[in-house]
Order: structure tokens, then sequence, then C-alpha cells
């Protein structure tokens, strides 16, 4: 009777999660009641102890401290045991779910859902037919983080607090050398507008005596302040107009108060998840108010700014209107820059352009964005060419490929620093 509860037990809960150990230890237990032979009961004694060991060492020591980084994606929509926040709680996901299955929903729930998986469908709707963006991750890394779900949102092995205490410090570190260069720069700024009038009231007064009053009797005097300001104001002159439509370090202030280092730090939400247009228009795009909904139909609530700010969103929700945030990153009328052409054919990644956003509370303009700047990047760039269509009509380029003249194609050598491709 127990030989039969215990297979029936075996084989419906425990075999299909971890099916190579309890196959051999069902085998072997199966055998051992079957076969009444004492050497075949002290071998089944001896493996048996060798396996329940292994599956010992796998529950305790198969998670690694990734799971719990990997996991910051998760826990922006997610709970382990917490209820549930904009997705469902994940507290025995495993035993809702079989594993492969999850791995699946988690690579590209989307695609997973329009294949016509039923299950897949049914989580789609009961929660507000809210998409899962696609995730990065290797089965074995889903694996790691559904142990570390399994263990309650901790890492085995006691690594969790020196695991997070690491995140935290990458995260939170602020780039502060962007910091000092963006108050070097409005220093800068200062004392030129202050040296500029200090240097026009000088011309003036030298002016105004060599003509009317006459109080100094060396004209040489006047000439030289003349020139000397001439010369100075010639070449502030010369640098701003030099640098008009530039704006390095321009951070203004929104009309919400809202931190990349959250969400795409802390979080760890895909840049184009919220810019979902920078792989295929010429502009990133601003999120609308109802993608924040996403999240925040359930997040209602910041660590740091209570409910002020995200009452913002609420409020242009409900009046209908947009929110009105100020751009950042401008460039002239006069020039032409196409994100999908960077983004989605030459792999160009974010922070290239923009800097380490993940680390920004206000977002900063760090690069000058001139057009030095984006013809030394073109001289540079190594183009992923081969294997891909869009280079396909370079034929004289993937003949010196094929060849061994050269090694590599840059943007320049496709015409990157003419003219035309960006001023037409």
């Amino acid at each position: 009777m127990i030989y039969r509860i215990f297979n029936i037990f075996l084989t419906s809960r425990i075999l299909p999660k971890n099916d190579f150990i309890f196959d051999n230890l069902y085998t072997m237990i199966n055998n051992s009641f079957v076969i009444k032979n004492p050497l075949r009961h002290k071998e089944f004694l001896t493996n048996g102890l060798l396996i329940l060991f292994l599956f010992i060492t796998s529950l305790s020591f198969g998670q690694t401290a990734e799971a719990e980084t990997n996991f910051g994606v998760c826990k922006a929509c997610h709970t382990i045991g917490g209820g549930k926040l904009v997705g469902p709680d994940l507290k025995g996901v495993t035993d809702r779910h079989d594993e492969d299955w999850i791995i699946k929903f988690v690579q590209n729930s989307t695609k997973f859902i329009q294949s016509g998986d039923a299950a897949a469908r049914k989580v789609f709707e009961e929660n507000n037919n809210i998409p899962m963006p696609p995730n990065n991750l290797t089965a074995d890394q889903i694996r790691d983080i559904m142990l570390y779900i399994n263990n309650g949102g901790k890492v085995a092995g006691g690594g969790s607090e020196a695991s997070t205490e690491k995140t935290e410090a990458t995260v939170t570190h602020e780039s502060e050398s962007t910091k000092i260069l963006a108050e070097m720069k409005q220093e800068e700024a200062q004392n030129m507008y202050i040296t500029f009038i200090v240097l026009s009231i000088l011309i003036l007064l030298s002016i105004f005596d060599l003509l009317v009053t006459k109080i100094v009797k060396a004209r040489w005097i006047h000439t030289i302040i003349i020139l000397i300001a001439v010369v100075v104001l010639g070449e502030m002159l010369f640098v701003e107009s030099a640098g008009l439509g530039r704006q390095q370090y321009y951070q203004p202030d929104q009309p919400i108060w809202f931190s990349h280092k959250v969400h795409a730090g802390q979080n760890r939400i895909d840049c184009q998840y919220c810019h979902f247009t920078a792989d295929k228009s010429m502009h990133a795009g601003i999120p609308p108010v109802k993608l924040c909904m996403n999240c925040h139909s359930q997040v209602k609530e910041g660590k740091r700014t209570g409910k002020k700010e995200i009452a913002k969103i609420y409020a242009a929700l409900e009046n209908n209107k947009p929110i009105e945030w100020i751009k950042v990153h401008n460039l002239p009328d006069h020039v032409y820059f196409n994100h999908a052409q960077h983004v989605n054919v030459g792999k160009v990644e974010c922070e290239e352009c923009h800097g380490e956003v993940e680390k920004m509370d206000q977002i900063i303009q760090v690069e000058p964005l001139s057009m030095g700047w984006c013809i030394d990047c073109h001289r540079d760039k190594e183009i992923q060419f081969t294997n891909n269509k869009f280079y396909e009509q370079y034929n004289k380029l993937h003949e010196q490929m094929a060849s061994g003249e050269i090694d590599k194609v840059t943007v320049q050598m496709i015409g990157g620093d003419e003219c035309q491709k960006c001023h037409y």
C-alpha cells in the first residue's frame, strides 16, 4: 500500500520538475521493492545516497547570485508573495506552469500569445491585456530566476546581501565626471558673459574719452585697450557662433520629476519599451501617457517623490492632455538624423550618444553632437557589413572583404562623411 502511494506521488508531483535526478531515484526504489537481492539493496543504498546528495546540492547551490540581478527586471511589475502588481504574483509560478512554458513566455510573451497558446492568452487577458516586454535572457538564466523565486526572493548560500549592496552601489553611483563638467561649462558661460560686458564697457569708455572728455592724455593707452578688447571679443564671437545650435550639458527641468536612474537603472526597463519608435522611425519618440499607465495603474506612489509626481500622470490622463516633456537632445534644423538607421541598421547603442542614462536622475546632454563629433564617429565606427541586407549593393566593398584587401568597413567608407548624407 505504501509502495503504491509513493509511486503515485513520485510520478505525479515530483518527476515532471526534476526528471533526471528523480528518474534514477524512482528506478532504484522501484527495483529495490521488486528484486529481493541483498547486493542490489546495498547498491541501491549507495547510489540512492549519492543521488540524494546531488539533489540537495542542486536545490541549495544550483542558483547563482546573478538571479537576483536578473530579477531586477521582473520586480518592476511582479512580486514574490506580495500580491498582484502590474503582472501576477510569481509565488508558486512553477506549480502553475511547467518550465518550458515559463521560458517561452518570459523570452517573448507576445510571440507566444500570438502562437495560440491558451494558457499564455489567459494570463495576458487576466492582467488587463498588458504585454510583457521581450527579455534577452537565456533558458539557464530563466531557470536561475525560477530557483530564486522558489527560494522566496533570496540567493541560496547567503550571497543576497552582498549582491544587493553591489547592485545598489552600481546603480546609485552618479556620473560625477558629467556633473563636474556640466558645472564647469555653466561657470565658463557665466564668466564669458561677464568678460563680454566688461570689455564692451572698456571700449565705450575709451572711445568716449578719446572723442569727448580727453582725460587720459596718453592716447596709446586707449589704442591698446581697444585693440585687446576687439581681439578678445572677436574670439568670443567666433567660439559662440561656431557653437550655435549646440547645447552640451543642457539639463532642463521637466514637467514631471522623472528619474531614468529609477526606471532604466534600478528597474532595468529597456529603452525601447518607452521610446518604442527608435528602431523604426526618424525620431525615438516620447511615450504617451497610456504607456506610463501600464505600470502606474498599479504603482501609485514613489519611494522618493511620494504621490505628488505620479498624480500628474493621472491628471494628464483625466484631462486628455499630453505631458509637455522638454526635448533635451536637439540638432539644428539643417541637420538630418535618423534614429532607425543608427539603431536598427548601425546597431548603435543608446549610451554611445546619450551617455549613461541609467545613472541619471535628470537627463543631461553629455556629448556635443557637433559635426566634428559625428564625423569622428563615422571615421572610426565599424559597421556590421556582412549578413546585413542593407549593405548588399556595395559590391566592390564585398569583393575587397572577400579577397582580404580590407578587414572591416567603416561608416566613412560607405559615404558617412559626404555632406549630402546629413545636409540636403
